[in-house]
């Protein structure tokens, strides 16, 4: 769905999605974690939330599903905020990539516009969006997920840094910073070999 707000510049669907990346950029994520937790576990709780399992973790080897319960509504307020970075990224370089002279030559030999979108213009647009997403995953693996973590309850490196930074636990600040840096430059390793998959132009080079 992404793609679509970059394809129809200009129609209807375009401010929508746009409207929708906007609202998940300027949300904080701990205050949405907080209004959603306000939300499911009191306001509505009895009603319409009475499936959500209280705040915590359950691991996944005890129950898959209560596992998945449990993270449903982290997993969402977390996904809100980069949902409207990458959909305004991607928007950005598809419109740029649908004016390119590759664009238009595919266009002169006959091809679907849809064939074009997907096969051609997407492929080169998810460039910076690899690049992005591998960054973040990497910080979110090393506890860049702090404040959620924090919010919903849930035991992770992010709520184990917020605890050291309480407590000024050098040695526990050290080994989470060493973590992350890790998955940051392991990110940053397999963005480099994505970027051979998506961009024939760096095979060549290389």
């Amino acid at each position: 769905m992404l793609p679509l707000a970059g394809a129809f510049k200009g129609k209807l669907i375009d401010p929508l999605i746009m409207l929708v990346g906007v609202f998940g950029v300027s949300l904080p994520v701990y205050w949405l974690g907080e209004v959603v937790n306000l939300i499911t576990q009191k306001q509505l709780h009895g009603s319409v939330f009475s499936w959500v399992p209280p705040l915590g973790y359950v691991p996944f080897s005890q129950s898959p599903g209560q596992w998945a319960l449990h993270l449903l509504f982290p997993w969402l307020t977390l996904a809100l905020l980069y949902a409207g970075i990458y959909a305004r990224q991607l928007r950005g370089e598809l419109i740029n990539a649908l004016n390119e002279d590759y664009v238009r030559t595919a266009r002169a030999k006959g091809l679907s516009e849809r064939r074009i979108l997907i096969r051609h213009a997407l492929r080169c647009s998810l460039i910076p969006i690899v690049s992005l997403f591998g960054l973040d995953f990497g910080a979110l693996v090393g506890g860049a997920a702090l404040l959620t973590e924090v919010v919903f309850g849930l035991p992770g490196v992010g709520k184990l840094t917020y605890q050291a930074l309480q407590n000024l636990d050098l040695p526990v600040i050290m080994g989470t910073v060493l973590y992350a840096a890790f998955f940051v430059v392991l990110a940053n390793a397999v963005v480099d070999v994505l970027y051979a998959r998506l961009d024939p132009r760096v095979r060549h080079a290389a």
